[in-house]
């Protein structure tokens, strides 16, 4: 039947396309759009312009999303994605053979590879059928076919293609607050977990809150996650930027935090909301205990909502820091449920597991009142639910196997295998910046990313003038087409007046990081001696 459908389009197809050769045929433009479904490319003649115009311009669409920029996916990937098509169609054309994508944190794209008992568990959770197979007891350990059949007995209807509550699943949400309490050491009410597809949706939802008009504002720090910049702008708010101290290892200066409250306040702008990721990104620092203390006590003295973005929580990787949530530090001060308002955000696509592509993650939302967590579970309701193998792998995060169960040791091997990795890799790469002319790199003690600050001479500032893009961008165009490197101008995440930099992942595999180092020194050396005299 479907290969009936399809031959019978095509035949219509080939009988009317002599009709529509012609622009002047007033059903040319109907054949134009139905050419699309077979291929890729727009088919739009211009030359009948005159006579019909398309119902959307860049001057009719919202002038938010217009606004709205997000440098991480931004120009530099759409070179490297063409590059990467001239790779495949013409041999031996370009003067490196591999794209190496340092530009964004998606690990399992480099070769990370996935946690096995956390597979295992979905498999079996996605297709029940052969968990009464004897041959599954052979191919599965123990303990993940007895977490499946746990999980499966919380969902109504065994079916993980079934919609869920809007907050998540109430059986997998009691296993993350039970995490969430052995991590911290202090009580979390699965109803304060929403499960989200990853910590942007939820990062969205409370920008969508809390935010009505211009005249609001959200303190984020700078350089930041352009989700941040991205939300706040297509929500309609204001950013309210605080500079981190690249001098002190981008440390968060509260003073700098309070002068940058007084200004906005002094120009009408209301602030809603302090913004705080720990670890940093694209910044890499931990917090020291002492500073969330001063973080939440500012909040609560100003009346501010705490968003605390801890999604690399597990990516320390200094023995000198440790991560702590801002929930803990808040309830360790004593402060409780009517002291201060704060929501976490956590996704099970960075730390040690990686899973971006399953979207996972939740948000902890304490400290609001009964009428506002109405609201909030209005709009989480509007979109249904997170997808439920991101609910199930959240789960598995925040409850992985334990001493004692058969897959621990396999479990302990995989991901410290993966940490330790990732800061090896970050240590060579942080060594090999700081070996470059003018270049400096503060130490990654967490997170996935390296911001190191590059000072271009003139010369090369007046050339990124006259191609009519900013220093930074100029610098990471040029080494992208001439290495296959891609990182990101530090002007997609915003940096003080006057510096330069760009963000680099530490994530490409073990075994590439030599050859990231060398195309990068050789390409350094290169473009310095070209624009220094």
């Amino acid at each position: 039947m479907r290969r009936f459908v399809i031959g019978r389009a095509r035949t219509l197809l080939e009988r009317s396309s002599s009709r529509y050769q012609q622009p002047n045929n007033p059903t040319y433009f109907l054949s134009s759009s139905s050419s699309r479904f077979f291929s890729s490319e727009p088919s739009m003649d211009s030359s009948d312009s005159s006579d019909f115009s398309l119902p959307v311009t860049l001057d009719s669409l919202n002038p938010k999303v217009l606004k709205c920029e997000y440098a991480v996916r931004g120009e530099i990937v759409s070179i490297a994605q063409r590059l990467q098509e001239e790779l495949m169609t013409k041999k031996g054309a370009l003067p490196f053979d591999e794209i190496l994508y340092c530009n964004i944190g998606n690990p399992q794209s480099l070769g990370q590879q996935p946690i096995t008992f956390f597979r295992e568990v979905l498999a079996l959770c996605d297709h029940p059928a052969i968990l009464d197979r004897s041959e599954t007891q052979g191919l599965f350990s123990a303990d993940a076919i007895e977490r499946a059949w746990k999980i499966l007995d919380q969902i109504p209807g065994r079916a993980t293609g079934a919609y869920s509550h809007s907050q998540g699943i109430k059986g997998l949400r009691d296993t993350i607050a039970a995490g969430i309490e052995v991590r911290d050491g202090f009580h979390c009410d699965p109803n304060d977990i929403f499960l989200t597809d990853g910590a942007s949706p939820a990062v969205h939802m409370m920008m969508q809150l809390l935010i009505s008009s211009e005249a609001d504002g959200i303190l984020c720090p700078i350089p930041q996650y352009p989700l941040y910049s991205a939300s706040i702008a297509l929500h309609g708010g204001t950013l309210v930027p605080y500079y981190l101290d690249e001098a002190t290892g981008w440390g968060l200066e509260l003073s700098e935090v309070k002068r940058q409250l007084e200004a906005a306040r002094s120009k009408g702008v209301t602030v809603r909301a302090l913004v705080v990721i720990n670890p940093g990104n694209p910044t890499g620092q931990v917090l020291a205990e002492d500073n969330q203390r001063e973080i939440v006590e500012f909040c609560r003295q100003e009346g501010l909502v705490l968003l605390a973005d801890e999604v690399y929580q597990e990516n320390v990787y200094v023995p000198e820091k440790k991560f702590h949530s801002f929930k803990k530090i808040a309830r360790s001060m004593g402060y409780g449920e009517k002291d201060i308002s704060l929501v976490s955000f956590q996704s099970v696509s960075k730390g040690y597991y990686g899973e971006c592509g399953k979207r996972g993650g939740y948000m902890e939302v304490t400290g609001f009142t009964p009428d506002i967590r109405e609201q909030i579970y209005k709009v989480a309701s509007v979109n249904l639910c997170s997808n439920i193998s991101g609910q199930i792998l959240a789960s598995l995060v925040m409850s992985p196997p334990k001493v004692g169960d058969e897959s621990y040791e396999s479990y302990r091997a995989e991901r410290d295998g993966i940490l330790s990795s990732l800061a090896r890799r970050a240590k060579t790469l942080e060594d090999a910046f700081n070996s470059l002319e003018g270049v400096t790199c503060n130490k990654a003690e967490g997170a996935m990313y390296l911001f190191p600050r590059i000072h271009l001479p003139e010369k090369a500032i007046k050339a990124a003038e006259a191609a009519k893009t900013s220093p930074d961008a100029f610098y990471c165009r040029r080494l992208l087409n001439a290495t296959g490197i891609v990182v990101v101008p530090g002007s997609g995440f915003g940096q003080v007046p006057g510096t330069l930099h760009f963000r680099c992942t530490i994530l490409p595999q073990e075994d590439k990081i030599p050859a990231v180092v060398s195309r990068l020194t050789d390409f350094h050396k290169s473009f310095m001696d070209e624009f220094r005299g």
